[in-house]
């Protein structure tokens, strides 16, 4: 990998994050904070699924350069879900604990919603060389499976929001490649998943 690719993808994965500013203050919306949270969450969706794609996309097309940009995108992933939760605890809840409490007890999205981020926060702290090699390879990869609960948890999280409205389409789009990538993983782990024939470059 060029020594300059990473930067430009670590500055790609800003460009959403401009593109809600851009949106915010140049273009009208009759709600800004439900356009700002709405957008945030749907990106910090992507970069999961994104990241979740990074396996199946070395194995079947040989990609061994997408590998390293894996924990990059999970914590672009992280960051969005991260702006996702602070913007609605500011604009919505303006900074009350109590009222985020109860919001978690009140609304069963809110509730997934919250498990999927909890579920990220272990994998962004563990992210680093020196936590892997603090914890060991294998109860590092062990710990980091919670990505596929907090996927699939996040999904929920937009289908019922979306449900709310009866607008399902897109959370059932999200939903289908999220069984495409876990499927996968699933059928690779038993020997039934396609591979590319070819030896991998490294």
């Amino acid at each position: 990998m060029p020594s300059w690719f990473k930067p430009v993808v670590f500055i790609l994965c800003l460009l959403p994050l401009a593109g809600i500013g851009y949106e915010l203050f140049f273009v009208y919306h009759a709600n800004p904070v439900e356009f700002v949270l709405r957008e945030l969450g749907e990106w910090a969706l992507r970069f999961l699924l994104i990241t979740l794609a990074v396996t199946p996309l070395r194995k079947l097309m040989g990609w061994a350069w997408i590998v390293p940009l894996r924990r990059m995108l999970g914590l672009y992933a992280f960051f969005y879900a991260l702006l996702h939760l602070l913007v609605f605890f500011v604009a919505d809840l303006n900074y009350s604990f109590a009222r985020l409490w109860e919001e978690i007890l009140k609304r069963p999205y809110i509730t997934v919603g919250m498990a999927a981020f909890l579920l990220m926060v272990p994998l962004a702290v563990t992210s680093t060389n020196k936590m892997i090699k603090r914890l060991g390879g294998e109860r590092w990869r062990a710990l980091h499976r919670l990505i596929y609960a907090s996927g699939a948890l996040a999904v929920l999280h937009f289908y019922w929001l979306k449900a709310s409205k009866a607008n399902v389409s897109e959370p059932l789009i999200y939903a289908a490649i999220l069984a495409v990538l876990l499927g996968y993983r699933m059928a690779d782990r038993y020997g039934y998943a396609p591979r590319l024939k070819r030896r991998e470059r490294v």
